[in-house]
Formats: C-alpha cells, sequence, structure tokens
C-alpha cells in the first residue's frame, strides 16, 4: 500500500474533512521523525494517514475506536503490523508503548494539532512556526487544551523535544497546501 492507496482507503469511511486533514497531519509527522530514527518512512506515514480510520464509524465509543480500525485495515488486506499499530494506538485501551512506531503515533497524534494550532494564532502561517512557538504553547494548557501533552512527551526516550518539535514542523510544512496553510 502507498500513500495514493491509504488517502483512498481512508476516504472511504472518513467524510469529515477536518479529520481526514487530522490523519494526513499526523502522517506527515510521522513520516518525518521515521526519517530521523532511520525508520521506514513511507509505513509510519502510511500508520499515520489511517490511525483514525474508525472514528466516524465508532462515533464516541472508545472502547471500540481501534479495534474496528484493525478490523477494517484487516479487511482490506492491509499489513497486519500497521493494523496492530493502528489499534494499539487508542491510549485509553492500551499502553505500555515499546516499539518506536506506537510512541511516535502517540506523540504525532497530539503534536500534529499543537502545532496546526500554533499556526493558526499566526495567520495560518505554518513557516512563523518554531521549537520556540511550540513550547511555549506547549506550557499553556487551555491552549489546543485537546492536545495531550504527556502523550507527546512520551517521544522524549526517542528524540529530544526540541527536536521533534522541528521534525514536527517540517513535516506539516511539506503538505501545508493539503491542510489549508500557508
Amino acid at each position: 500500500m502507498d500513500r495514493e492507496d491509504a488517502r483512498v482507503l481512508l476516504k472511504a469511511y472518513v467524510h469529515d474533512e477536518s479529520l481526514i486533514k487530522h490523519c494526513l497531519a499526523t502522517a506527515a509527522v510521522m513520516k518525518a521523525a521515521a526519517g530521523y530514527l532511520g525508520e521506514d518512512a513511507a509505513r509510519w506515514e502510511i500508520i499515520g494517514i489511517l490511525h483514525d480510520i474508525d472514528f466516524e464509524q465508532v462515533g464516541e465509543d472508545m472502547e471500540r475506536h481501534g479495534i474496528e480500525g484493525e478490523r477494517i485495515l484487516l479487511e482490506h488486506g492491509v499489513d497486519a503490523e500497521i493494523a496492530a499499530v493502528v489499534k494499539r494506538h487508542n491510549h485509553m485501551l492500551f499502553g505500555g508503548y515499546e516499539s518506536p512506531a506506537e510512541i511516535a503515533l502517540q506523540a504525532a497524534d497530539s503534536v500534529s494539532g499543537l502545532i496546526i494550532a500554533c499556526a493558526l494564532v499566526k495567520g495560518g502561517e505554518l513557516t512563523a512556526v518554531t521549537p520556540k512557538t511550540v513550547k511555549k504553547k506547549f506550557k499553556e494548557k487551555s491552549f489546543a487544551a485537546g492536545c495531550d501533552r504527556d502523550r507527546i512527551r512520551s517521544i522524549e526516550p526517542l528524540i529530544d523535544l526540541p527536536a521533534f518539535y522541528q521534525l514536527a514542523i517540517d513535516g506539516l510544512i511539506t503538505i501545508r497546501d493539503e491542510l489549508g496553510l500557508a
């Protein structure tokens, strides 16, 4: 499966444009982190794209989120390892993340929203966001309150936070047009 196949599959199950953008943003951060860590960037990008494939289907039922995603992916012939990471990313059901892909997905899922919120404060300019900006806004609990700071911090055994912020910003810049940002 390549990026375009993953996007087509995502759009078969997800119709909310903001959720699609969230998945693409998470994927861009995953891809950047994988490159930094010497992992398979294309594979990690696919994980990011597909991580919330079941979100509209399960609604607010967090007891099913991820589990349904794995089922959908396996039914479509997606690699079982990718499907397992998607299943386990629901931190309300799972935890104890040890694989780099699982750890990175936890951090990417939250940091993407934090950085996009920073860009929106700067008139939609992703290029105006710096690691210093993200660090400052990270400390403001009321700013982008839905972005779980503990999940972002989970990346620290693999990448220090300032470097992760820069990787995430750089990754998001590569898809800024898809996100509707400058």
